[in-house]
């Protein structure tokens, strides 16, 4: 076992009904809080009101933002930092799906350091130098890991660029993990965001900053996800499956915390930046095959090991290349059967502007820790993979 760092930041407070304790787990680190969520679940549920409640209960003044939208923008950020500003917050909520918590983390982020927080992004041009607000985090999605993650993604609608910020003092404090806050999750959401999982565990194994640990807790992610989306996708009242994949996705968290993603997140990324409609898991589902084939052969130990866990066989220490092979096809079939076997084309992503997402894969560095380091010509040709010419 050679050297490595493994971290795990926040509280995991993981449990049917768990969302009853955020008044305590909030007051444990400040007084004046401010909810970042979305309208959506402001204004169309009941949840935000009971958790304001709890957090009366325990002597915390709240106030809610809920500016974020799918694909948080630079300017939902940056207004809620100023929301937090003027509320003197010493701490933030985040409540939501990745959006919300990924939100939370950048207003907190902002509410103390100045300027945007497009600036603090990886190779932006400042570093944060302020303390960043604790942040709470209640996830009602099982997919994006970013309740246990120092990663903030946001979108610069007028750079057509999704970037994130990456820094541990991002990391939430404490997370509430509450599956039956996913039962009305619709099945194209569940299989999207449940991908993602998949792809955060299958990547971190790929990435060189891959640990023991860090295998482990994706090999659990990877069987979980197999075994259980879907299930969660075919019926979304399904308790176990719900209880499984918020299981997987905080382990898949925990993973890409300690390693990262590889080049697929990469070319998602640079479609959520000029396609912000489409889904994060969509993205990925369209362009993983393709991205697997290129690289196969060149991580077969990592390969053929997917191969095992997708046919619910113990791994094996050594790699096997028919195997490694084989898994792009269970892969395909899987994303089938959560109904996400679209390819670039019929994510309806314009081909005009295919040759900017091409550009901009190379803008993060999920590319070069690739087993197999792309090259633009490589990312064109994946992003062809059943769709029109790629200019």
């Amino acid at each position: 076992m050679g050297n490595f760092l493994f971290r795990v930041p926040p509280v995991i407070d993981f449990g049917w009904g768990r969302r009853d304790s955020v008044g305590t787990a909030v007051a444990q680190f400040g007084s004046r809080c401010v909810i970042v969520t979305t309208e959506r679940l402001h204004q169309n549920t009941p949840m935000i009101e009971a958790m304001q409640r709890r957090l009366h209960e325990s002597h915390v003044l709240s106030t809610v933002y809920d500016g974020v939208k799918p694909n948080p923008t630079v300017d939902m950020m940056d207004s809620g930092a100023a929301v937090a500003q003027s509320f003197r917050a010493d701490v933030i909520l985040g409540v939501g799906g990745g959006s919300a918590m990924d939100a939370a983390k950048a207003v907190a982020l902002g509410a103390t350091n100045p300027g945007s927080t497009w600036d603090y992004r990886l190779f932006g041009e400042r570093k944060i130098s302020n303390r960043v607000l604790p942040v709470v985090t209640v996830g009602t999605t099982a997919g994006t890991g970013s309740h246990v993650s120092p990663v903030s993604v946001l979108t610069n609608s007028d750079l057509n660029s999704k970037f994130a910020i990456v820094d541990y003092r991002l990391s939430p404090v404490w997370a509430i993990v509450d599956p039956e806050l996913t039962l009305s999750v619709p099945p194209h959401v569940t299989a999207a965001t449940g991908f993602d999982v998949f792809a955060h565990a299958f990547e971190s194994t790929l990435h060189p900053n891959a640990s023991p640990f860090v295998n482990l807790a994706a090999e659990r992610a990877l069987r979980l996800v197999a075994q259980f989306l879907p299930r969660a996708v075919q019926d979304g009242n399904d308790v176990e499956a719900r209880i499984a994949m918020a299981e997987a996705d905080t382990l898949a968290g925990i993973c890409i915390t300690n390693a990262g993603t590889t080049l697929p997140h990469g070319i998602a990324m640079a479609i959520g930046g000029h396609a912000p409609r489409v889904m994060h898991g969509a993205a990925l589902a369209a362009v993983y095959p393709a991205v697997m084939r290129f690289t196969w052969a060149d991580a077969i130990t990592q390969f053929s090991h997917l191969y095992q866990i997708l046919r619910n066989s113990p791994v094996l220490a050594d790699g096997d290349p028919e195997q490694a092979s084989r898994a792009v096809d269970l892969v395909e079939d899987f994303l089938a059967q959560i109904g996400l076997a679209d390819t670039v084309d019929k994510l309806g992503i314009d081909s005009d502007i295919l040759a900017a997402i091409v550009k901009d894969t190379f803008a993060l560095p999920d590319y070069s820790v690739n087993p197999k380091v792309p090259s633009m010509d490589d990312v064109r040709d994946i992003l062809s993979a059943g769709s029109t010419t790629v200019g």
